[in-house]
Parts: structure tokens; C-alpha cells; sequence
């Protein structure tokens, strides 16, 4: 399942990618790049208009730019698709470059904005809007991406915020060596189980949490009658837009759980002030970077993130927690399992005490060394 999941998404990424850098030859065209600018700057007009009158938090309204997007072209895409029935390659192309975007920015939108949707009890919408989208993203867009109802709201919230990447946490990565690849790719296998529903359920089940167990079952039956109808439709779009977004959304999740927790204490690997990691660069999205702030407070607003960051100082300090600069989560991933530069991870560390690039690196292979059985 490690290979299928990669297998899925390397397509997906030089797809996006490749787009990139047309897009960036293209941009070179200068009437062509302040066109772009032009119709941009319009829409984010439209946009904060438009979140000021029907958000709860019209600073919530970076998230409502991507679900405007995402319903503007993956929609129509999908129903165009489900319409002519016969597989289209070029609308395939257009339903992967609407999901994920160029260099995967789409996605790491999307995902930063439904993973602060699922800790807002009432979702982002204010009242009546609200009784008609209610939790848009994980309930309605999250299907093309193949992001099952309730993964947010029960599995995240109620589990992994819960155990804190703890031993009982489904996305526990301490049973694997994170510098290694093929440990990776082993355990994207068994992320599967948890992007499927089934570990959470399981999960839930065990500790007798009715409430959660039910959520869980129900979003399981949502998204597994929407895949079967799709693939009963036609099984060659079953195939590209139902199993392509599941194998990808696992193997992405994957990355981004491997990582987040990815430097435990040996002394103390269950606390998550010390194997939870806070990462900086130019484009952090909704603040997501800022993972411990989320993990120590997780329903304080995302634009409050970087004051909390400054209030934990002296904590994080006493835990040796680990905050990297000009890096995110993927790059981290690239750099800590993909090409294994711990020289790099050491150049990007910010320690909280004054450090030489050795003592760097014994800490980073002493906080990575942690496998628990």
C-alpha cells in the first residue's frame, strides 16, 4: 500500500510541478503577469467582501478563498466528468490541478483549512449560512480529495489531540525509524487504516467511547457508498477520481504526521512538548507551522498563534522543543527521510541555548534515535 500510495502521487506531483514551471516561464510575459495580478487582487476584493458578511470570523477569510476555488473548478469538473461518462484525460488533468495546484499549494491550503474547520465546534460560517454549509470542507470538498467525513472532527480532535502522538495514537511514529525510507513507506501502509476510518473506529471502540465510535461508523458509510457509486458508474473513473485522491491524501497525510512528531525525548518520548516540532518559513499558511502553539492551545485562533508561540518560550525551553526556520513540513520530510541531511536540519535548528553545528547534529540523531515497540 506504501508503493501503491507513492505510485499515485509522483504523477500528481510532476503534474503539478511541471505546471509550476510553465507558469513561471509564462509569468516572464509582463502583460501577461500583471493581468494575473490585476484579476487576483479583484477576487481577494470579492472575497473579503464576501467573508465579512457570512463568516463567524472574517479572519477566517484566507479559508473561504480556497473553498470559493475549490467549488468554482473541482466541482464543475466532477459533475462534467460524472455527465459525459466516458473518461476524459484532459478533464482528469484539470481535476488534479484544481485539487492540488501548482507545487501542491492548493492541497496545503485546503489542508490547513480544514484541519482549524474541525477544531471550530460551530465550523466557519455564521448563521444561517451555516445551517446550509456547515462543515464544507471536511463534509463536502474533503470527498474529492479523498478526506472522509469525520477524520476531522472525531479522529483529530477527539483522538490525536487526545493522545498527543502518544503510544495510543493512531499516527504514532515512534515504532519507526523516521531517517529511514523504507520505514516510510511502511508506514504509509498502515496509514491506510487511519485515512480509511478503521484505526480511529477501532480506536474509539476500545475505550468504549460510544459517541465517537457512532461519528466514526457513520462517516465510514458516507464515504464508502460514494466511492462504491462512483466505481459501480464507471470503474475507470472510480479509479482516477476516487482511488488516485485516497492513495494520495494517504501518502501526503502521511508525511505530514511522520514529521510534526517526528523528534521524541528519550527521556520523556510521550511529551509532546518535546517531540512536537514548530517550523518557520516565508509561505506558512493559517500558521500551520506553528504545530505546538495548535497541540498546547488548539482552539485559540490561528492569527494568535505567534503571540502564544512567544508566551511558551519558557516552557518549550525546558523541554528542548525543536523549532526549525525557513523550513516546512515537506521540505523537513525531504531533508530529514528522503535525503537524510541531518547537516542541513542542524543549519536550520534554532536551539534554545547557544549550540555548535556538533552538538546540533548529536541532538537531532539522539532525538531520532526513540523506537518504541
Amino acid at each position: 500500500m506504501g508503493l501503491a500510495s507513492a505510485a499515485a502521487a509522483l504523477p500528481v506531483a510532476a503534474l503539478s510541478f511541471g505546471c509550476y514551471g510553465a507558469i513561471v516561464l509564462l509569468g516572464k510575459i509582463r502583460g501577461l503577469r500583471h493581468g494575473t495580478e490585476f484579476l487576483s487582487q479583484v477576487y481577494d476584493r470579492i472575497i473579503d467582501r464576501l467573508g465579512r458578511k457570512i463568516l463567524r470570523d472574517p479572519r477566517d477569510t484566507p479559508a473561504l478563498r480556497v473553498m470559493v476555488s475549490l467549488t468554482v473548478t473541482v466541482v464543475p469538473i466532477f459533475v462534467i466528468q460524472m455527465i459525459l461518462g466516458k473518461l476524459s484525460v484532459l478533464l482528469v488533468i484539470a481535476f488534479y490541478l484544481s485539487l492540488y495546484g501548482l507545487k501542491f499549494q492548493r492541497f496545503v491550503r485546503m489542508f490547513s483549512a480544514s484541519h482549524l474547520e474541525a477544531h471550530r465546534r460551530q465550523g466557519f460560517f455564521s448563521g444561517g449560512y451555516d445551517r446550509i454549509f456547515g462543515r464544507y470542507l471536511e463534509f463536502f470538498l474533503g470527498y474529492f480529495y479523498g478526506n472522509m467525513p469525520e477524520l476531522g472532527r472525531t479522529a483529530h480532535v477527539c483522538l490525536h489531540h487526545k493522545e498527543n502522538a502518544g503510544f495510543d495514537d493512531t499516527r504514532n511514529t515512534m515504532s519507526y525509524d523516521r531517517t529511514n525510507r523504507l520505514d516510510f513507506l511502511w508506514y504509509v501502509s498502515d496509514n491506510i487504516w487511519t485515512v480509511l476510518g478503521l484505526a480511529p473506529y477501532a480506536y474509539f471502540r476500545a475505550k468504549g467511547d460510544e459517541k465517537n465510535r457512532r461519528r466514526m461508523l457513520r462517516g465510514m458509510a458516507y464515504f464508502y457508498a460514494y466511492c462504491i457509486a462512483v466505481f459501480l458508474y464507471d470503474w475507470r473513473i472510480g479509479v482516477c477520481f476516487v482511488m488516485v485522491p485516497i492513495l494520495c491524501m494517504n501518502f501526503i497525510n502521511a508525511i505530514t504526521a511522520w514529521v510534526q512528531h517526528a523528534f521524541c525525548d528519550p527521556e520523556q518520548p510521550d511529551d509532546y512538548f518535546a517531540n512536537t516540532v514548530t517550523v518557520m518559513d516565508d509561505v506558512n499558511f493559517m500558521n500551520e507551522g506553528y504545530h505546538l502553539c495548535h497541540h498546547h492551545r488548539s482552539a485559540l485562533h490561528w492569527t494568535e498563534m505567534p503571540v502564544h508561540f512567544e508566551s511558551l518560550r519558557e516552557r518549550m525551553r525546558e523541554s528542548n522543543s525543536l523549532v526549525f526556520r525557513d523550513l516546512d513540513f515537506f521540505k523537513l520530510f525531504l531533508e530529514l527521510t528522503l535525503l537524510g541531511r541531518m547537516d542541513v536540519l542542524a543549519e536550520k535548528l534554532v536551539p534554545w541555548d547557544p549550540m555548535n553545528h556538533e552538538q546540533k547534529l548529536a541532538m537531532l540523531a539522539k532525538r531520532t534515535s526513540v523506537r518504541m515497540p
